[in-house]
């Protein structure tokens, strides 16, 4: 189809692409006089693809069309006219001349907000659905018929800007291009639009943006929001005009500490604080803005309204001046009408726009991948020498931001004070659950509450999962070099190296773990896999692949490795730190955001992980925890849309339900890591000293509470009395108490309801003739303590037999000698496959029964010998997928393949 693209902007200019992309013939562009020198983007994509533009000053003269204007239009042959944004400037003549007439696209669902500043106008009225429109131009101002519509959600901190970016830009130009396709096809619908709802309001100028005080605080939020960035919502304060940016609402019963500040015609005065500028509605709730600009002036910080002080300036070292030097060369190419760019020199005033700014924030990513830019960093820093400065002040670190406002919950314990925050972490910050809901988590050791947490809401999910996804698609994160991202995950191992003993301690009381195994396993090993994944992230690649040539012509194709985005995981309660490191690590690495569902036991060592992320470094969005039940915060986490991976470690039934709701939503991709009955093979050349210690590792590490634990010991029938007797005397020597007690063995149970399962369990073993050698119930005396078991003479069709008790029971079973193949079937007639060993001094056999045995690890002479770099995850009803090593990464990655013929 011949199309003529009448407008401007950077929105015209993808409209202009993806309708070449698409097939279609653009005739000619029609868009305004270059500014300064410089061609609008349209314009400039235009004139780049030796497209015809016409820059006309105007189409009309005192309301008349210009013959010569309307007689160039005519001369191009346009079947369709395509116009990005508003109409009233165009003549009917051209309007109505094309076979299919003109469309034009509008930000909003028409017949609501008629006119230019419909975005302003959703906002401010508080709109909770906005959208587009792609409508039939007519004579009248957007009250032609409707072609196609689509909505999306208005979030309560929406500006025109993060609107327009999340979704009227990138939805619209499709919807635009999705139009002119309905069209080529005979299929485009006129449908009329109703009266019903429409309205029109102003056009958005300063002169109508005054604040108005008298209203609730929701309104006036909604009304600076409305008119956030242009053209800005203002009052007077002492003689002078104070325009209000980047508003928030708070929650009710927010401590507010700061400098009042008195605002002639508010209900109350506001309140400078560290966060920002808090204002009140008549209704007494709260907004809090972040920036402020006084008439004609830069924009700063509302936290420093009273800072009299200014920033010393920074010697330049010979790199920072040579970077100044490069930045002025910058400068130049986007002010050509300014002769010499001199420290003084106004970016804006020197007639830069928006579009500049853009540019301008991309030239200085490309240059200094580690000086990562935000728009609004240009606009309070106008001039030059302001501008080096911030960016000086940006690649030494001294611009981060004030320390996080924690709640801790701080307990004297362990010869040391600990601090736990016990709130939800979101973008960066930690924040009450949704009704400030919250639960009790309980210490396994007495039974006693350890502190209330905040219980996570489905709202909570819906704005963790907004807040990664902004971080993955337009947040710093996303676009950071790669080798800078392992930097970040390095500073962060530091940090959980130099905290080892405060979350070791965290994890004893949360958990139950024995402070000595958590310091060595659960909180050693978390540290070893953020530093091993921290080397991964400059090393993931792609390949190149030779395919068949074109000839006369050649063909290159070559694979590149992308994140996901949004990687949802669930993490269980027996290794809370560890668990969540082993997923988080390597999905981080691989560039992805993440949302994190620790277990409802256990949340406390995850949130303090997620208090060493954000001082780490971590953009805000990148890592977002939110405690909370399975049945509601993991499910939300399966059934949202904008959650690509699901990574899960927890029971068989629970990974199956995971399966297929993510597979009902998006086809989510998962791993799982799930239940286990890992056999343990000990032959009777064993060397039975290690046998015997590995064996009770096997069971008995972390109180049983293993996702490889040994489910069934098979011991050969001329060593199984001995091996019984030996691991009896051992259990005896086993200390049972405080898991902060050095010398202790053994501590609790993770909590009570696992506890009752376990007396459960064994119950059903002795019912079932299972004999009982020791242990099998709880151990009286306050806590979860369960003692440690051994069952023999356990039989292949008992429920011990089949199932695990994740608990430290010990099931064994005799096989004859000679019969390897028959002990083999056994050890593989169950339908999970995480784990096994085999303990034999022939190499061969070994060899032999590992080859057969049918389970993602294989020990041999050895047990529970995991590394950082080998990859872990089990066969059949045990999951797929792959924590650990090289393989890991692949779970977080997905591979694209680009084909290039030359």
């Amino acid at each position: 189809m011949k199309i003529a693209v009448i407008g401007q902007s950077l929105f015209g200019q993808e409209v202009f692409k993806e309708l070449r992309k698409n097939g279609h013939t653009i005739v000619g562009v029609f868009t305004v006089p270059d500014e300064n020198g410089k061609a609008d983007p349209l314009a400039a994509a235009a004139e780049k693809d030796g497209v015809a533009v016409f820059k006309f000053k105007s189409w009309r003269v005192k309301g008349k069309a210009i013959p010569e204007v309307v007689a160039q239009y005519k001369a191009t042959g346009a079947e369709l006219n395509v116009l990005p944004f508003c109409s009233q400037f165009i003549p009917m003549e051209v309007i109505d001349h094309p076979k299919h007439g003109s469309i034009v696209y509008h930000p909003s669902i028409l017949p609501r907000h008629r006119g230019a500043s419909a975005i302003n106008w959703t906002l401010i009225h508080g709109d909770k659905k906005g959208g587009f429109t792609v409508f039939w131009a007519d004579d009248g101002l957007d009250t032609g018929p409707i072609l196609l519509q689509r909505e999306c959600c208005v979030e309560p901190n929406d500006t025109v800007n993060t609107l327009y970016r999340r979704f009227l830009f990138p939805e619209g130009v499709k919807g635009m291009v999705e139009a002119v396709t309905l069209i080529a096809g005979g299929k485009a619908p006129r449908i009329p639009q109703s009266q019903d709802g429409a309205s029109y309001e102003c056009i958005q100028k300063k002169a109508n943006a005054k604040i108005n005080w008298d209203q609730p605080a929701e309104d006036l939020h909604n009304w600076i929001r409305g008119n956030d960035n242009m053209p800005g919502a203002w009052a007077e304060l002492n003689g002078q005009m104070l325009t209000f940016f980047g508003s928030t609402l708070l929650e009710d019963g927010v401590d507010v500490c700061g400098q009042p500040l008195e605002i002639p015609g508010a209900s109350q005065p506001g309140v400078v604080t560290k966060r920002g500028l808090v204002l009140y509605g008549n209704d007494g709730k709260a907004l809090l803005v972040k920036n402020l600009q006084f008439e004609n002036d830069k924009m700063f910080p509302a936290e420093q309204y009273f800072d009299s002080k200014t920033k010393t300036v920074l010697e330049l070292s010979e790199e920072e001046t040579a970077f100044a030097e490069e930045m002025r060369g910058v400068w130049q190419s986007i002010l050509p009408n300014v002769a010499q760019i001199e420290d003084p020199t106004d970016f804006f005033k020197s007639g830069a726009g928006s579009m500049d700014v853009v540019r301008l924030v991309e030239q200085v990513k490309m240059r200094v991948s580690s000086c990562q830019l935000q728009n609004e960093d240009i606009y309070m820093n106008t001039t030059f020498q302001e501008f080096i400065q911030m960016c000086v002040r940006k690649l030494r670190g001294q611009d981060q931001e004030d320390e996080m406002v924690i709640d801790y919950v701080e307990k004297h314990i362990n010869n040391g004070i600990v601090r736990m925050p016990h709130q939800l972490f979101i973008n960066g910050e930690f924040v009450d659950a949704e009704g400030q809901k919250t639960y009790k988590t309980i210490n396994p050791t007495d039974g006693t509450t350890i502190c209330e947490v905040s219980l996570g809401q489905i709202s909570d999910v819906d704005k963790a999962v907004s807040s990664a996804k902004e971080a993955f698609e337009n947040g710093e994160w996303g676009k950071m070099n790669p080798r800078d991202r392992g930097t970040l995950l390095y500073r962060l191992a530091d940090l959980m190296e130099q905290h080892q003993e405060e979350l070791a301690t965290i994890e004893s009381l949360d958990s139950g773990a024995v402070y000595t195994l958590a310091l060595k396993t659960h909180i050693g090993m978390s540290i070893q896999t953020f530093r091993y994944f921290a080397g991964w992230c400059d090393k993931i690649q792609g390949s190149t692949i030779p395919i068949n040539q074109a000839r006369p012509k050649r063909n290159l194709t070559f694979t590149k490795k992308e994140p996901i985005g949004v990687c949802a995981l669930v993490i269980p309660w027996n290794y809370p730190l560890m668990m969540l490191a082993w997923k988080s690590a390597a999905c981080l690495a691989a560039g992805n955001t993440v949302i994190i569902k620790p277990a409802q036991v256990t949340p406390l060592s995850a949130l303090k992980f997620a208090e060493l992320a954000a001082k780490a470094g971590i953009p805000k969005g990148v890592v977002n925890i939110v405690p909370g039940s399975g049945s509601l915060i993991g499910q939300r986490m399966c059934d949202h849309p904008d959650v690509r991976k699901v990574g899960f470690t927890g029971s068989t039934e629970i990974g199956k339900h995971i399966m297929k709701s993510c597979a009902l939503v998006n086809v989510k991709k998962v791993s799982l890591e799930l239940g286990g009955k890992s056999p343990l093979i000990i032959f009777g050349d064993c060397d039975l000293d290690r046998a015997l210690r590995m064996g009770m590792s096997s069971v008995f590490f972390n109180k049983g509470e293993n996702c490889i634990a040994a489910g069934r010991l098979f011991v050969e029938d001329t060593i199984h009395d001995q091996f019984v007797e030996k691991v009896v005397e051992e259990i005896k020597k086993m200390k049972i108490g405080d898991p902060l007690d050095r010398f202790t063995d053994h501590g609790p149970q993770n909590h009570k309801a696992h506890l009752d399962k376990l007396v459960e369990y064994c119950q059903t073993g002795v019912k079932e003739g299972a004999t009982l050698v020791c242990g099998g119930k709880q151990i009286k005396r306050p806590g979860f303590f369960f003692e440690p078991t051994v069952f023999i003479n356990v039989q292949d069709h008992m429920h011990i037999a089949q199932e695990e008790s994740f608990g430290p029971v010990m099931i064994i079973s005799q096989f004859k000698s000679g019969e390897i193949d028959e002990v083999l079937r056994r050890a593989n007639a169950t339908e999970y496959g995480l784990a096994s060993g085999v303990f034999t001094q022939d190499v061969s056999r070994a060899l032999y029964v590992s080859d057969k045995l049918d389970a993602g690890t294989v020990f041999v002479n050895t047990y529970n010998k995991t590394d950082v770099a080998s990859p872990f995850g089990g066969f059949k009803q045990s999951g797929f997928g792959k924590d650990l090593g090289q393989e890991a990464l692949n779970e977080y990655l997905k591979t694209k393949t680009v084909t290039i013929e030359y």
